[in-house]
C-alpha cells in the first residue's frame, strides 16, 4: 500500500516538473555579456515572479549586435515567456542578429 502511494507521489512530482519546463531555449544570467547583464540588473527591481526576459547576441562587446527584451508587468508566467520571446524575435530581426533568442534564467 505505502509503496504504491510513494510511487504515485513520485510520478506526480516528475510529471509536474515536465509540465512546468519552458518550451523555449534558455541561458543562465551568468552567461550573458556584461552589457546585457547590467541591463537585467537595472530592470530587476520592477520585475515580479511572472516577469521574463529574452536575449540574443552575436558579439560580447558590440551593443548593435545584442538584443535584450523583457515582459515585466504580466500576471501569468507562460504569457511572460511568450511575450519576451516575441519581443526579442522582433528586435532580433530588426537588428539582423543571427543568434537565437533565449529566455534568461536568473
Amino acid at each position: 500500500m505505502f509503496r504504491s502511494f510513494a510511487l504515485g507521489a513520485c510520478l506526480t512530482l516528475v510529471l509536474g516538473a515536465v509540465q512546468a519546463a519552458s518550451p523555449y531555449p534558455t541561458v543562465p544570467l551568468k552567461d550573458l555579456p556584461d552589457g546585457l547583464r547590467s541591463t537585467w540588473q537595472q530592470l530587476k527591481p520592477e520585475m515580479n515572479q511572472f516577469s521574463h526576459c529574452a536575449a540574443a547576441w552575436d558579439s560580447q562587446n558590440d551593443g548593435d549586435r545584442m538584443v535584450f527584451k523583457c515582459s515585466i508587468y504580466i500576471k501569468m508566467s507562460a504569457e511572460g515567456e511568450r511575450r519576451a520571446m516575441q519581443y526579442c524575435e522582433e528586435k532580433r530581426a530588426e537588428k539582423k542578429v543571427n543568434a537565437p533568442c533565449r529566455l534568461v534564467l536568473p
